[in-house]
């Protein structure tokens, strides 16, 4: 097929099927002085995406804050850099992969497990852990079980094949990811200071070397289809997704860490999105420098491939580097010896000027900086909208009310949301390489550092719910929560990655979404001293014009000191007591109880206070730094009752509570008041647990203690939950599986 002149491209205005407005056509013009030819075009639209240029977000990402004492490496590189001490660092990454997940989810997934990887061996980290965070519709469609089945297949094969464990994560349902499925994957990897690599071209003369699989015609645009909503049309983009090889990604990643073992490289970056054209762009634009390349060098899977392909292909398992002139030969060895093709596919040039040469002609000429600098920057109009102005009227309590306590349990325990996900993880190898200390299933998971006495926690955690329904709360929340987890597991928070899925920014109402949440995550990470080390945006997230709700997905990373501080939810031994952290008010606002029952979410989220969560997590840290606790568990969404249910199911043991209050006793229990947590204690440890709360003004009480086979739950006196764990934990592992096999037809 003959490629469209400049001229055509220019009167039938065919910029626009790729993503590019009339005014950004007018803007390349103007960068190249002349029309640009249908390669240089190709270029110029993946590099302007919102997925590579974060056209739309950029403004409101500089309100994150980006750096600390501990901060080595913040957003700009592959991967956020957190010092750990012993000269060592972690470093870690969350990518969406929304849009590939839809239409084709086994092989979407897969290829965003392998994508996030690179980021992080291209630091020159050896990747340790995995985690997700995945949003489907409602498990009764039919279409919705199929996406869940295979993009957890997908995440399985990849992380199981290459031999990382996927250690935690989380999983939601709700109707308003029904066309547009969240697949968000989180990578943890941990490097020696000295190893830190760079994705950066320089050195006039030195040469650029193309290291992996060979490149095909998948993935052609994906970065611009990721940049654009869902609808029927999508169908037909499964060529924009890529297919993955787990077993050829574990030979480039042990290659890659040899030659950063060896100092061979001056710069390496992951072929991503956008393919050979982001990667070589970006680091000839950080090094300031030009870059000349021969397409007819880079290795090719199919025949009569054009520039154009060839330059936006997102075939997976790919690496770029730079060498100094005179190691090609020592790069190519290696690669040898693990079997990997490799190619000198150019060189580092002086000045600013990126050309493409092939079949001995010049292709692309294009000035650099205007592809990664002079991205086009939007600050979109903001918009209240009218539901959040009608939400301030309401009180969720109301509709809530003379509902039976033991019943409710039951069927939040049963809710997709809250039931276990071990219909998940079981399909996960999270035991591979025998440093996972604490499995999916609890708070937060805790790897451990080889060699030393210290362990990593990390959390996924994001409630759109909230941050629908009050975007600056719910955006502290996200990050509160996640810290919380973190900490409960008994580490100290040291930094977040996150990942924004939200609607099409184009819309004054999700701008404001997206703006208002970032304030909050901003405001939370300020008090919490846990800066935004890197991310993703991930916008354009709706089905025939409807947006997902706004879900801001959190990853937090944080350390353990010493091996014997980490710290489960489940509960120990018999007789230990329980006490309850923080203060309990009812709000009931975007909560499993309203769901569950309303059937719909109204009213405001529960508040944040921002200093109240800074001293409730130093004070749970300090109290399981001195040996006083046995298990610790954030007390959330399902609130009191949920988390003591969830205690008793993970320890095997049963549970008497004792509670007083003047509100209704089944609100008080499944309220979702933020800045708690579930203690178990040693009976002789109690006193000086709330000794130790006393020293940060944390409000603690004594609300029962471990013991039996049931869980038995006292409202002033009166028995409103009496349940046997065993009941407790058949309907609380039954609830995905019995979906599962159920019918679409069905309704259980």
């Amino acid at each position: 097929m003959m490629e469209p002149t400049a001229e055509q491209i220019r009167d039938q205005q065919l910029y626009k099927e790729m993503g590019l407005t009339t005014e950004e056509y007018e803007q390349v013009k103007g960068h190249l002085g002349r029309l640009p030819n249908w390669t240089e075009i190709g270029i110029y639209s993946v590099m302007w995406s919102e997925h590579c240029s974060y056209k739309n977000s950029k403004p409101l990402l500089r309100k994150f804050p980006t750096t600390g004492p501990r901060i080595l490496l913040g957003p700009g590189e592959g991967a956020g850099v957190i010092d750990i001490g012993d000269d060592q660092a972690v470093v870690f990454k969350i990518e969406s992969h929304n849009h590939p997940s839809a239409v084709e989810p086994f092989q979407g997934a897969a290829t965003g497990v392998g994508g996030i990887i690179r980021d992080v061996f291209s630091m020159g980290a050896r990747p340790v852990a995995l985690l997700n965070s995945l949003r489907f519709g409602d498990l009764d469609s039919s279409q919705v079980r199929y996406l869940f089945d295979n993009v957890v297949a997908g995440i399985a094969h990849y992380g199981n094949c290459i031999g990382i464990p996927t250690v935690g994560g989380e999983v939601v349902f709700d109707n308003s990811y029904d066309g547009n499925p969240l697949v968000n994957a989180m990578c943890v990897g941990i490097i020696n200071h000295g190893d830190l690599q760079k994705g950066v071209a320089v050195g006039a003369g030195n040469p650029v070397i193309y290291v992996g699989a060979s490149t095909g015609r998948d993935g052609i645009h994906g970065a611009t289809f990721a940049s654009e909503e869902l609808n029927e049309e999508s169908e037909e983009k499964r060529s924009a997704v890529q297919v993955g090889d787990p077993f050829m990604e574990k030979l480039l990643l042990e290659a890659c860490l040899e030659m950063v073992e060896q100092k061979m490289l001056l710069g390496i970056q992951d072929m991503g999105a956008a393919g050979l054209t982001c990667s070589s762009a970006e680091m000839a634009a950080k090094g300031g420098q030009g870059l000349d390349l021969n397409l007819d060098l880079v290795p090719q899977r199919e025949t009569g491939m054009t520039s154009y392909e060839i330059m936006l292909s997102e075939s997976q398992e790919r690496m770029l580097l730079v060498v100094e002139k005179g190691r090609e030969a020592e790069v190519i060895a290696v690669c040898d010896k693990w079997g990997l093709q490799s190619a000198v596919i150019g060189e580092v040039t002086d000045g600013n000027q990126y050309r493409l040469f092939q079949h001995g002609e010049l292709v692309a000429d294009i000035p650099v900086n205007t592809l990664v600098d002079d991205a086009p920057v939007y600050v979109r109009e903001e918009k209240v909208p009218a539901y959040f102005v009608e939400n301030e009227s309401v009180n969720p309590a109301e509709s809530l009310e003379n509902i039976d306590a033991n019943e409710a349990l039951a069927k939040i325990l049963q809710s997709p949301n809250m039931a276990s996900k071990k219909y998940v993880f079981q399909q996960y190898d999270y035991m591979v390489r025998t440093s996972t200390a604490v499995r999916p299933g609890s708070d937060a998971a805790v790897v451990v550092v080889r060699g030393t006495e210290k362990a990593l926690a990390m959390s996924t955690d994001g409630n759109g719910r909230y941050v629908y329904l009050d975007p600056v709360n719910g955006g502290r929340i996200a990050v509160a929560e996640s810290a919380r987890n973190v900490v409960c597991s008994g580490a100290e928070p040291l930094g977040m990655t996150d990942c924004l899925n939200f609607g099409s920014p184009e819309k004054p109402e999700v701008y404001w979404q997206l703006s208002k949440a970032i304030d909050g995550m901003s405001e939370m990470c300020e008090v919490l001293q846990t800066p935004v080390v890197g991310g993703n945006v991930s916008l354009y997230n709706e089905t025939k014009g409807q947006p997902i709700y706004p879900t801001p997905v959190v990853g937090m990373v944080g350390l353990v000191e010493k091996r014997e501080h980490i710290t489960t939810g489940a509960f120990k031994k018999e007789n230990d007591v329980l006490v309850l952290l923080g203060d309990t008010a009812i709000e009931l606002g975007g909560s499993e109880l309203q769901q569950t029952y309303a059937g719909t979410i109204s009213g405001r989220t529960p508040v944040l206070d921002s200093k109240k969560e800074k001293a409730l997590q130093q004070a749970v840290l300090t109290a399981i730094r001195q040996g006083l606790v046995q298990s610790a568990h954030d007390v959330s969404e399902g609130g009191l009752a949920l988390a003591v249910a969830e205690s008793c199911i993970s320890g095997g043991l049963g549970a008497k509570v004792q509670v007083e209050t003047t509100q209704d006793a089944t609100q008080y229990l499944f309220s979702e008041t933020q800045s708690r947590v579930l203690l178990s204690v040693p009976k002789d440890k109690v006193e000086a647990v709330v000794e130790t709360m006393k020293q940060f003004t944390v409000p603690a009480q004594v609300i029962g203690e471990v013991m039996g086979e049931s869980l038995e739950v006292r409202v002033n006196g009166q028995q409103v939950i009496d349940r046997s764990v065993a009941q407790l934990t058949n309907l609380w592992e039954e609830a995905i599986p019995c979906k599962m096999t159920a019918s679409s037809t069905s309704t259980n």
